[in-house]
């Protein structure tokens, strides 16, 4: 079974950005699957949280908690050096950690681009770089990105987020190419709006511009959606944690767009 208590088991799976809806998702579900976890993020009441859920639904759960500033090299390291320390060579790679930098091109800073750029794209190169020698050794292991529909077309207002969401994409394609030579996996899942804090502050950002209420833009949203609804983080979690698993071995280089059928191409 795909999403069985052992299908992951002797796995390490490293989770950023696990303090937010999706990575907070993926962590609670892929322990279910018999992963071994460390969750990283900023939020340490969050990641606690998070942990206490986790320790509830399985109380012999291997969950490591590490707050850390992904784009500090030394915090960066830090993380991976206790992860491995913790749980031993880490074979699963979540990239969920991101922030959203909306606003018109003529609007934006200088510093938001690159915040938004070095958070959302910079980053995972980085953190896929310092677990790749290691996953390269036992010629096995899966990287997911999070990336988003935004990385696929345009949006009003979307510039530098589309453009980092573009870039990890073509990171993830080319990355492929290369890892797959070592038994290694590497894909993207690209969501729309996802009910999550980031994705509630992404509608309620055009309910401003719109003139509409945080409610009215929300059922818009939702309306304007073959499926009718918006994605839910739980969802977006299936999706990689499918990924991640054997049942995915010849799934290379794909962006998986999980978009209530807005989206197809």
């Amino acid at each position: 079974m795909i999403f069985s208590g052992d299908a992951l088991k002797q796995k390490h799976a490293l989770i950023t950005g696990a303090s937010g809806g999706i990575g907070y998702a993926t962590a609670l579900l892929l322990i279910q699957m018999g992963a071994d976890v460390t969750i990283t993020g900023r939020n340490q009441a969050k990641l606690e949280e998070l942990k206490r859920e986790i320790i509830s639904k399985k109380a012999d759960a291997n969950i490591h908690i590490h707050t850390a500033n992904l784009t500090s090299d030394v915090e960066r390291q830090k993380l991976v050096d206790t992860a491995e320390e913790t749980f031993g060579t880490i074979s699963l790679l979540i990239n969920s950690a991101g922030i959203l930098g909306n606003g018109k091109v003529e609007e934006l800073s200088q510093t938001q681009i690159e915040q938004t750029m070095n958070l959302n794209y910079t980053v995972p190169i980085l953190l896929s770089q310092q677990v790749f020698t290691k996953m390269k050794e036992k010629q096995e292991g899966a990287i997911i990105n999070v990336a988003s529909l935004s990385g696929l077309r345009g949006t009003f207002g979307g510039t530098a987020y589309c453009g980092s969401k573009f870039a990890l994409i073509g990171f993830t394609q080319s990355f492929a190419l290369e890892a797959i030579q070592h038994g290694i996996r590497v894909n993207a899942v690209c969501p729309g709006y996802v009910d999550t804090a980031m994705g509630r502050k992404s509608i309620n950002d055009k309910a401003d511009r719109e003139g509409r209420t945080f409610e009215e833009q929300y059922q818009i949203a939702s309306d304007g959606l073959p499926s009718g609804r918006i994605t839910t983080p739980e969802e977006v979690a299936n999706t990689i944690a499918f990924l991640l698993t054997d049942a995915a071995e010849n799934i290379v280089g794909e962006s998986v767009k999980i978009s209530g059928g807005a989206v197809m191409r």
